[in-house]
């Protein structure tokens, strides 16, 4: 029993890591695209609840199961030897435990994988309550959340009782059986007392006192054990997903690629679900290198697709080319690590400002503080305890959204890509962040290819060229000053719907920028 137990533990350690590790690796590598679908307390569920049963209940349950069939088998072997013809009403028991274990168990797993799909909405309810709390606040709804709570945890508890309250029935019908099985063997001792020793009548009814006493927790750790191998299942589910491209490639391109940062689209179609229409439709393009590109549009027409198809978020049908190079020839990595972008949202990770700087230790000390300097963050940092070790909090959030931006800036700088991606950086902080962030990226992305995704369009015109899209389509693509010759353009119109001030400075600056390219 000590080897089996040891056995048995290190399997299911060994296969727990196994399937944690199958798990986190297909999740990290699977398309983004998989995550705007599937609610993250989904995810949660399989990491918490699955795997937690995978490591604490499963392996207690298989020894349980494996002590009673052989225990089952022992009692069977040591009747059958006194008279060979107890073994018929044993067979029957066998048969109506099989019976009753086959009718429960679809009953328990059909319960089980309620009780799972009903945790999914708690699980969800907390995560979107937990970070949209500064909301729920200021909205004063604090009491609907609550009761929103209250409710799905109702609902779980309500399923998980159920499963609780119903294995107890297998039990009463065990104990019913093993009942009837002894009474029957007690009455073959007794009809056949003249030829079973009284010590050999002793030996069977105390075994099968004892049978008594296995067969309702083993039957209910048969049962748990089918019913835990749900989350197996589960994980399973999820270990196996279609991933993104290779990370790496074969393909041979130049050491110093990319040199000037020319981007084409060539009749590019992007499909976030292969059962819908194309978001990006025949799109056809070409961005000069060093140049400075605004892409603007209304709400759907296409905007951070354009981003999600050069990062290979989403494969595309069509070509897109770096310095001819073409994307789908080369590795995920070997693409995204030769062009920088800053998101909306920045991103920040737990633990010191110089690991969310410089996060695989490649820079010295002096080009960081180089960089922080060149955003207006360097005096900030030297207040701070620790400077440059300065612990950020999950997501940043002891940093104000424009300073986590700024954060975000030096780490573009840092890079030193050829290519620079603005994904509406600064729709969410202040003009003066904002006006500091054109400036810096002026003064430092000057040679290099820079596109901008913006709502203010005082953020874009003083662009090379601006890109103008209309569902999915190519609607214009010209310098800002021959854009606002079109009265009939999309540019125009998006122009005037600012406002008879706001037109008139856009407009200036625009005239202004034409001024400056001639001369």
């Amino acid at each position: 029993m000590i080897i089996q137990s040891i056995t048995i533990f290190l399997m299911c350690i060994k296969s727990s890591i196994n399937l944690h590790n199958r798990l986190f690796s297909s999740l990290i590598r699977v398309p983004v695209s998989f995550f705007d679908t599937i609610p993250i307390g989904r995810i949660m569920n399989r990491f918490a609840k699955d795997i937690g049963i995978i490591d604490e209940r499963l392996p207690q349950t298989v020894d349980n199961f494996l002590n009673f069939i052989v225990s089952l088998l022992g009692v069977t072997i040591i009747v059958a030897i006194t008279k060979w013809y107890l073994i018929f009403p044993a067979i029957i028991m066998f048969l109506s435990i099989i019976i009753i274990h086959r009718v429960y168990t679809i009953i328990a797993q059909d319960l089980n994988r309620y009780e799972n799909i009903a945790r999914n909405p708690l699980f969800n309810h907390m995560t979107m309550t937990l970070n949209g709390l500064s909301t729920i606040r200021s909205f004063n709804v604090s009491d609907e959340f609550i009761q929103q709570y209250y409710r799905y945890q109702n609902d779980h508890t309500a399923v998980y009782f159920t499963c609780f309250a119903s294995m107890k029935f297998p039990g009463i019908c065990l104990d019913l059986i093993c009942m009837i099985y002894m009474i029957i063997v007690i009455v073959f001792v007794m009809i056949s007392y003249e030829e079973i020793q009284s010590g050999t009548a002793g030996l069977i009814l105390t075994t099968i006192l004892g049978l008594i006493s296995l067969t309702q927790p083993g039957i209910r750790a048969t049962i748990e054990a089918e019913n835990q191998m749900i989350s197996v299942e589960r994980i399973l589910e999820y270990s196996d997903l279609e991933s993104e491209a290779p990370l790496k490639s074969d393909y041979k391109f130049p050491p110093n690629w990319p040199e000037c940062g020319r981007i084409i689209f060539d009749h590019v179609y992007l499909h976030y679900n292969q059962s819908q229409k194309p978001v990006i439709k025949d799109l056809c393009f070409e961005i000069r290198g060093s140049e400075k590109i605004g892409i603007v549009g209304r709400t759907g027409a296409g905007k951070s697709s354009i981003l999600a198809a050069l990062f290979r978020m989403v494969e595309i049908d069509g070509r897109i080319t770096i310095d001819g190079v073409d994307c789908c020839d080369i590795g995920l990595h070997e693409l995204r690590s030769k062009m920088s972008i800053i998101p909306q949202e920045p991103v920040a990770f737990i633990g010191s400002l110089r690991k969310n700087l410089d996060p695989f230790d490649e820079l010295n000390d002096d080009e960081i503080w180089d960089a922080l300097e060149k955003v207006q963050m360097k005096n900030l940092v030297n207040e701070m305890p620790g400077k440059l070790q300065y612990q950020l909090s999950e997501g940043g959030d002891n940093l104000s959204l424009g300073q986590r931006q700024l954060i975000c800036l030096a780490r573009a700088l840092l890079r030193q890509n050829k290519i620079l991606v603005l994904d509406e950086a600064t729709a969410n902080v202040d003009l003066h962040t904002d006006a500091l962030i054109q400036q810096t990226i002026r003064d430092n992305f000057n040679d290099c290819t820079v596109i901008t995704i913006a709502h203010r369009l005082n953020t874009i015109i003083d662009s090379d060229r601006i890109l103008v899209l209309d569902s999915g389509r190519l609607a214009q693509y010209d310098t800002p000053f021959n854009l606002l010759q079109d009265k009939h353009g999309i540019f125009y119109n998006l122009i005037q719907q600012t406002g008879p001030q706001m037109a008139a400075k856009l407009t200036s600056m625009a005239n202004g920028k034409k001024y400056f390219d001639i001369t």
